[in-house]
């Protein structure tokens, strides 16, 4: 049997990184997985999950969650050192 860290690892993609998306997308994380694990695959899904962590970022500082804006700022330095081509 296949745990939500054992999809995880498959997707590609960091924990933080489905976090995002799951966050963004207001999905479950298992779901939030297999959607992440589809757009990781592909050059415009590569750009779209870029695009959801920015907009993750500019709606957490809107709402004054410096923090959380600041943590994922760190998801999308990491997910743009994985993908330098974006």
């Amino acid at each position: 049997m296949l745990t939500i860290d054992d999809c995880i690892a498959l997707s590609d993609l960091t924990e933080a990184e489905i976090d995002a998306i799951a966050e963004h997308e207001h999905l479950p994380e298992i779901l939030a997985v297999e959607l992440g694990c589809c757009l990781a695959h592909d050059a415009e899904g590569i750009r779209r999950i870029a695009r959801i962590i920015r907009e993750d970022i500019d709606r957490a500082r809107s709402h004054g969650q410096t923090v959380h804006a600041r943590q994922l700022t760190v998801v999308l330095d990491g997910f743009m050192h994985q993908h330098p081509a974006l």
